[in-house]
């Protein structure tokens, strides 16, 4: 196996100050190599910033063979790099023919190959595939951390995509928010830094308290009110995490009649099937997508290396319970102290 390509790519891409944590478990762990020959399935989406995350992987004397599926998107050059350095790549159908120590998924798409130590879990969705395993089962999004991507490092690839796509005038606009989770509010976020007009669209016993002054909050059982803001936004962005919200609180002629620009930040289709196609970005497809990266790697870094000290949790605690596992505190905030010294974020972390 030769890395070069990978740390020439890695190099040429970023700063180290861009992903702290997975610099300092890399470093780490190539002297201490605490997974030597330990058998890991990696199914994390392989885009370029995914690379240091296995360089990292690597580095602790694994066995890496990198899962790819129809559930994630990927970046065929990356697979193709993977490849030529040697790293095994494998789909769902060959990997449920073999047995790893650990699998390390993203949205329970792997769930079903057979792990000896556990499995580690990257999202909230694949949280619901595993609830009744019957093995250990390490959910990386359970803790803080993972709040760094999805608040911040969505919020900021929502407003990426749509100056990609050439919308770039945003300071004094309205924008409709349906939904303030930890997507919405890191596009929230985001929004009043460029200076926006904010509607959330929401159960209002779950909004930030913080947010009471600086946006309108509608209730998401008030059609009259929600139907209000969407016709007179500028921009209006999904992020329930529900297929069909909009259809199911919004009157269909507001989202006929409206001038705004409509997107989708969610896997599902939260317009609705009565909501045609073509009134949103990307036919309503996950609008960051569209990036080389949907989420920077400074956003990244921390829930990558997270997902990486899962299956070290995994192997050195093999006595663990069936189920699902969160992260220990101690190890999350290990991980903040890195960001906070020595990543390019520290003043942005206040924000969550």
């Amino acid at each position: 196996m030769t890395l070069n390509c990978i740390d020439s790519v890695i190099d040429e891409a970023y700063e180290r100050r861009e992903y702290p944590s997975l610099d300092w478990q890399q470093r780490c762990w190539a002297s201490s190599r605490p997974l030597d020959g330990v058998s890991l399935l990696d199914a994390t989406p392989v885009f370029r910033n995914t690379l240091i995350k296995y360089r990292a992987m690597l580095a602790s004397g694994a066995n890496l063979v990198v899962g790819i599926s129809d559930v994630m998107p990927r970046d065929r050059s990356v697979v193709r790099l993977l490849e030529k350095s040697g790293v095994e790549v494998i789909d769902a159908g060959r990997a449920k023919e073999r047995v790893f120590d650990v699998v390390m998924d993203c949205a329970g798409a792997f769930a079903s190959v057979e792990a000896k130590f556990g499995y580690v879990e990257l999202t909230k969705s694949g949280e619901a595939v595993y609830k009744n395993c019957q093995k250990p089962v390490f959910v990386a999004d359970g803790g803080e951390i993972k709040k760094i991507e999805t608040c911040l490092g969505t919020g900021e690839s929502y407003f990426r995509a749509l100056r990609q796509l050439g919308f770039d005038d945003f300071s004094g606009k309205d924008l409709v928010v349906f939904g303030s989770g930890k997507v919405g509010t890191g596009i929230i976020l985001h929004a009043l830094k460029c200076s926006m007009r904010v509607t959330v669209i929401t159960d209002l016993n779950t909004l930030r308290g913080d947010f009471d002054k600086k946006l309108k909050a509608v209730s998401m059982s008030d059609s009259e009110q929600v139907a209000r803001a969407v016709r007179n936004a500028d921009f209006v962005v999904t992020a329930t995490g529900v297929k069909g919200a909009v259809q199911s609180v919004c009157p269909l002629e507001a989202v006929i009649s409206s001038k705004a620009v409509f997107a989708n930040m969610g896997v599902e289709d939260e317009f609705g099937e009565s909501i045609e196609a073509s009134k949103v970005l990307q036919n309503k497809q996950t609008v960051n997508f569209i990036l080389e990266e949907p989420t920077q790697v400074r956003y990244i870094d921390a829930t990558m290396a997270l997902h990486n000290a899962g299956a070290l949790y995994l192997v050195s605690n093999k006595s663990l319970e069936r189920g699902l596992v969160f992260p220990p505190a101690e190890m999350e905030t290990k991980l903040f102290d890195v960001m906070r010294a020595n990543g390019c974020i520290s003043d942005e972390l206040d924000l969550l």
